[in-house]
């Protein structure tokens, strides 16, 4: 068997490879010709090209499992029209124990996803982040119109919201605006920042105007009287230093997919979400499906089993590999139905992650079982049907 195990891997290796291959090339090409229309004075195609270059440990990141898929089904499609499966069917190897050794053929690969998830991924998209800043001005990620945006407590009891326009490629930001409230939310301070730097725990802000809301307002309007101060006081200051638990690294977790994170960096950011009352349930469902990214292939390969054992009977290679490709496209549908309708349902982070994945590995496990057991289903129908006939 373990001259039969080496066989099966080398052609699954090398079809998945091929396979992997052929999607990577596909889906930069049309990225690469989406993206021309920016390509100009500020962008060179040479710059182009170096950001694909980029994405593509990202790309092979998400089109693993489907590469896989596809490729475990061109193989073992092919063995079966060759006959070699039949002859290992013949030889006594069950479909549970040959499912078992393509289980021990998608370890080497779960190593490589688990490498790729959480060192080759994280590091090429931060250095596509820095780039696309340097180059482009942005970084996508969770930016929105008004900038990005970060609550946090000051440490002694107050709240504060900044809201930065743009990140520097240094690590700096730039276009800072802070919002300061005291513990009943009453907000004391408004700050501007042309631009600003970490440093030991601290962001230093440089050319600051604060604008100090000296009396409350609110307290002057209920008992109908003008108040005899001014409301609020100027200061500009050259720079200002703020504790915070900000971090350059935090400042690229908010901009970068929370899946695309090494599991340390989420954690991090979880805790930091977590510390500030702000909303996890996103980052918490990316953590849960990060965790069980490697085992997506074992899945991927208990799919490709009953379609692959298929035939050995009937049908053709071509027709094999279509319902593999409809099926990692509808596995990748399902997972983005299931992440969209977990969130809005509020249903468990675990549970959002992993549900499609044992679906789908369920699923497969009730073919095999059946295929492996069709004669002994038949018999049993045949007699429930005589059965039924001799009683009525």
């Amino acid at each position: 068997m373990r001259t039969a195990r080496r066989y099966l891997a080398k052609e699954i290796y090398r079809s998945s490879a091929i396979v992997l291959i052929a999607l990577l090339g596909l889906f930069t090409f049309f990225t690469l010709i989406e993206e021309l229309d920016n390509v100009g004075s500020q962008l060179s195609l040479l710059n182009l090209l170096y950001l694909q270059l980029l994405s593509l440990p990202t790309r092979l990141y998400e089109l693993l499992p489907i590469g896989m898929l596809i490729g475990t089904i061109l193989a073992l499609a092919g063995l079966a029209q060759r006959h070699e499966l039949v002859i290992l069917r013949v030889s006594g190897v069950s479909g549970i124990r040959l499912l078992l050794t393509l289980w021990v053929i998608t370890i080497p690969m779960m190593l490589f996803a688990y490498v790729l998830s959480e060192v080759v991924t994280p590091a090429a998209e931060l250095r596509a982040s820095e780039a696309s800043l340097q180059l482009l001005g942005r970084a996508g990620g969770g930016r929105l119109n008004s900038g990005y945006w970060f609550k946090e407590n000051d440490g002694n009891g107050n709240t504060r919201i900044i809201n930065i326009s743009s990140l520097q490629s240094s690590g700096g930001v730039s276009g800072i605006t802070l919002y300061e409230f005291g513990e009943g939310q009453e907000m004391h301070s408004f700050s501007t920042a042309r631009q600003g730097r970490f440093t030991d725990g601290k962001l230093i802000l440089e050319e600051v105007a604060e604008t100090r809301i000296t009396i409350r307002p609110g307290s002057d309007l209920s008992q109908a009287r003008s108040p005899d101060e001014p409301l609020t006081e100027l200061h500009r200051m050259p720079q200002r230093s703020l504790n915070t638990t900000l971090t350059p690294e935090r400042l690229i977790a908010r901009v970068l997919n929370p899946e695309l994170m090494a599991i340390p960096d989420l954690l991090d950011y979880i805790g930091y979400l977590k510390s500030n009352h702000l909303q996890t349930d996103l980052q918490m469902v990316a953590l849960w499906r990060k965790i069980a990214y490697p085992f997506t292939l074992l899945v991927m390969m208990t799919i490709a089993a009953p379609i692959s054992f298929m035939q050995t009977r009937r049908g053709g290679v071509g027709s094999k590999v279509f319902i593999g490709i409809l099926l990692g496209v509808g596995s990748f549908m399902l997972n983005q139905l299931a992440l969209n309708i977990g969130m809005l349902g509020k249903w468990a982070p675990w549970f959002t992650a992993l549900a499609p994945s044992l679906g789908a590995l369920a699923l497969a496990l009730t073919a095999l079982l059946l295929m492996e057991n069709q004669h002994r289903v038949r018999r049993f129908l045949l007699s429930h049907a005589v059965w039924q006939r001799s009683g009525s």
